[in-house]
């Protein structure tokens, strides 16, 4: 095979697997594009991976495709740190021997053993315990284990995939998270973008989460245009999975009938179930003005600007939440702008206080406030 041969052969390759992911993941927002790439890259090699990312945003389906992308044949095993107790958590990833502790009355296979040849996914690993995590770092460096109550090495031969919504950074700084556990994992970390950060892919996913629970045609509500550009508008606090739960709510509400903006915000947001009387008099009716604010054209769903804060926007606060921590979000907001203004320019706080109007010393103050740390070039 020549150059050309190999570069085509690879360039297919590429693109056979990028197909698979498209299979598995939804959405095409310069979000998920980025992150689809690298799920592509990650999955090709058998290096430990990390996936980052809030509560809801799908880490366990970034860990499902790596794993189908990847070479390795054998089996997904999955096991969540979180929610086993964390006497039993080692018994679970290891496996026992008969008669290792009262109730061992045969010998089991944890779960690296049950992954051997495939991939192995700890959930949550933020919340492993600090002593099970010397025995994991001891694993994954000797690719070998032993189970509880035993002596014999056991090679292993497996992928892990790691996730968590927590900041191991934060928790290695606290010693809750050994720093050389945390370093062996975050060789190939995936950052998963949360749902509000990748609105455009809203569209397609609540079209595919629809389809996905295989309703009849009679059954299966329909989202009018203004429901769409509601459902696009929402924070999104709870991420894919709050979304997945408002599309099962729809079909519960509204079998078989049309969804307005509306029903979007007061019914399946804020969970109100509609009167007869409401249905008979207007809740199958377009709103229309929903305020001072325009709505966005569904057409212009797929255009960044439209999703950039306005104060204003801030006046439908309270069509989703019944109140607002205004002292932690603005401390966020501020959090976020400051970071981004620093990461701009290079970590150069100068040039950043210039982009946030601020004055240098003030904005000196406000990263010691927030235990922003840069290596800080202060001219």
């Amino acid at each position: 095979m020549n150059v050309i041969d190999k570069t085509e052969g690879q360039s297919n390759k590429d693109t056979s697997i990028l197909n698979k992911i498209n299979e598995i993941i939804d959405g095409d927002s310069s979000e998920t594009k980025s992150m689809k790439n690298l799920i592509a890259m990650v999955s090709q090699t058998d290096s430990t991976a990390l996936i980052l990312g809030e509560t809801g945003t799908g880490k366990d389906v970034v860990a499902q495709a790596i794993h189908k992308c990847s070479s390795k044949k054998g089996p997904f095993v999955t096991i969540n740190c979180a929610a086993i107790p964390s006497e039993l958590l080692e018994s679970e990833l290891f496996g026992h021997e008969k008669g290792s502790f009262t109730g061992a009355d045969k010998l089991r296979k944890g779960r690296f053993e049950q992954s051997s040849g495939g991939s192995l996914f700890l959930d949550e690993i933020g919340d492993m315990p600090l002593p099970l995590q010397a025995k994991l770092l001891r694993a994954i460096e000797n690719r070998s284990i032993q189970r509880v109550g035993g002596s014999e090495d056991i090679k292993i031969d497996l992928r892990l995939i790691c996730a968590t919504h927590r900041d191991l950074e934060k928790k290695v700084e606290s010693g809750e998270f050994r720093a050389d556990l945390f370093f062996r994992i975050n060789v190939l970390p995936i950052n998963v973008p949360s749902l509000a950060e990748r609105r455009n892919d809203i569209p397609s996913l609540q079209s595919k989460l629809l389809k996905n629970l295989d309703l009849e045609k009679s059954v299966e509500p329909i989202f009018t245009p203004d429901a769409i550009t509601a459902l696009s508008k929402h924070n999104w606090p709870g991420n894919v999975r709050e979304l997945k739960n408002v599309i099962e709510r729809a079909c519960i509400i509204f079998p078989g009938k049309e969804i307005t903006s509306s029903n979007v915000y007061e019914n399946l947001l804020r969970l109100k179930v509609p009167t007869i009387a409401e249905e008979q008099d207007a809740i199958w009716e377009m709103t229309g003005d929903l305020g001072e604010i325009n709505e966005i054209e569904i057409n212009d769903v797929n255009d960044p600007e439209d999703f950039l804060p306005h104060p204003k926007n801030y006046k439908n606060w309270f069509t989703f939440y019944d109140e607002i921590d205004l002292r932690r979000h603005l401390q966020d907001v501020e959090i976020v702008l400051i970071e981004e203004a620093l990461q701009k320019t290079n970590n150069k706080v100068a040039l950043a206080a210039d982009k946030l109007k601020l004055r240098r010393t003030t904005l000196i103050e406000k990263m010691k406030k927030y235990s922003i740390n840069v290596a800080q070039n202060l001219s």
